[in-house]
Formats: structure tokens, C-alpha cells, sequence
């Protein structure tokens, strides 16, 4: 395999104290019922702009809307220092990975400014070609259209890829794409639920990206 295409939340890093706290909180300043955190670890691999109206219990119009993820936004920038985690060994699977000269990207839900600014603070900004957010794709996820774009602006084959993620949303994207795909299982989503997608490969050990592919 030539080219790793990465999920960022519940695959390189453990966001999950971060977005748990944030979104409860902003969902209580805002005066929404507050989702629980299984909700919320459930919703972790689409965008906030897609998940916070499904748990939300009520209907809200489109400014009320942008205050609540305003909020979240406040928040979670605030707690990212302190809670935000890299998962053990991801830095020296990819260190490997660089010294093998293999092609690193990283798609995520977050914003493109928030998910450079995590991989800055996680340090490992620097093994990545490039980190695509939700506001440079046409289609969230599981659309298979970062796939896609990322494919245009860097002459990957599709044959020689594989998506790297820890929910189904991931292996969705994955498969629609036409792409390999590899679900981890230290993330947001069950094992069970992962095999589902039926993945070409699921691993319990970061290491594994490395001896498996």
C-alpha cells in the first residue's frame, strides 16, 4: 500500500473527553437537552453541522443553529490543550511510515483550521501531506467526496489507497470511493458494528498498519 489516508478523531487522536464536554456544555448553554455521551461518541465521525440537529429534541432554525456550534466551537478550543490525546504508538507507526516513504493524509469532520491546529498540537503535523476538514469537501462523510479530491490534487491511485478509521462513516466513504479500507478498533465504534462494513482489514493495534499492509 502507497498511500494512508487517515481519519483524525477516535484514529490518530482521543477527542473523545474534548467533544464529550464540549458538546454537553454547549448544548446546556444553549438550553437544549443535553445528549448523552454515547450520543455523542456515536455522532463523532460526521460533522457537527450534520450531527447536533439529530440530537437535538427539537426543531431550530438556522441561527439558533449557528450559535450552538459557535458554542461548541468556544468550548472545545478552550479544553483542547488539556484533554486532547494521540493514541499510543501512532507517532512511531508514523514515523515508520515516513522513513518507507509512503504518502500521508488526514480527512476529517473538523473544520480544516481546527484539524491543523489538533495535529500541531498533537505534533504530528509534519508526517501529513495534507489535512482536508469538512469545508473543502463538496460532501461530508461517509460521501466518498474527500476521497475523491484528494485523489485530483495529488495523482493517487485508487487501488494502491486505503482509508484508515474508527466508525463506519470511515468504511463507507471507504468503499464507496473504491479504495482499500481499515477499521481500528480503539475508536468511537464498536468492533461488532465495524465488521458490519465489512472492512478488508481491522486491527486492534496501531502497529498493525505497518505488518499488516
Amino acid at each position: 500500500m502507497k498511500n494512508y489516508i487517515f481519519d483524525f478523531d477516535g484514529t490518530l487522536a482521543d477527542s473523545e473527553q474534548c467533544s464529550i464536554i464540549a458538546t454537553q456544555q454547549a448544548f446546556q448553554n444553549q438550553g437544549y437537552k443535553v445528549p448523552t455521551a454515547e450520543q455523542i461518541t456515536y455522532y463523532m465521525g460526521v460533522p457537527i453541522e450534520k450531527s447536533f440537529p439529530l440530537m437535538i429534541d427539537e426543531i431550530v432554525d438556522s441561527t439558533a443553529l449557528d450559535e450552538l456550534l459557535a458554542t461548541f466551537r468556544s468550548i472545545y478550543q478552550q479544553i483542547e490543550q488539556d484533554t486532547l490525546r494521540i493514541f499510543p504508538k501512532i507517532e512511531e507507526v508514523l514515523q515508520t511510515l515516513q522513513e518507507q516513504k509512503k504518502r500521508c493524509f488526514v480527512l476529517s469532520s473538523k473544520k480544516t483550521a481546527v484539524l491543523k491546529r489538533n495535529l500541531e498540537i498533537l505534533k504530528i503535523h509534519a508526517f501529513f501531506e495534507d489535512a482536508i476538514g469538512s469545508d473543502r469537501v463538496t460532501h461530508y462523510k461517509p460521501d466518498p467526496a474527500g476521497i475523491f479530491q484528494i485523489q485530483k490534487e495529488y495523482m493517487i491511485q485508487l487501488d494502491n489507497t486505503v482509508m484508515i478509521g474508527d466508525a463506519i462513516f470511515d468504511l463507507q466513504m471507504g468503499k464507496a470511493a473504491g479504495v482499500h479500507t481499515c477499521a481500528v478498533t480503539w475508536g468511537s465504534h464498536s468492533k461488532e458494528a465495524l465488521l458490519q462494513e465489512q472492512p478488508d482489514w481491522c486491527i486492534d493495534e496501531p502497529t498493525e498498519l505497518i505488518t499488516r499492509f
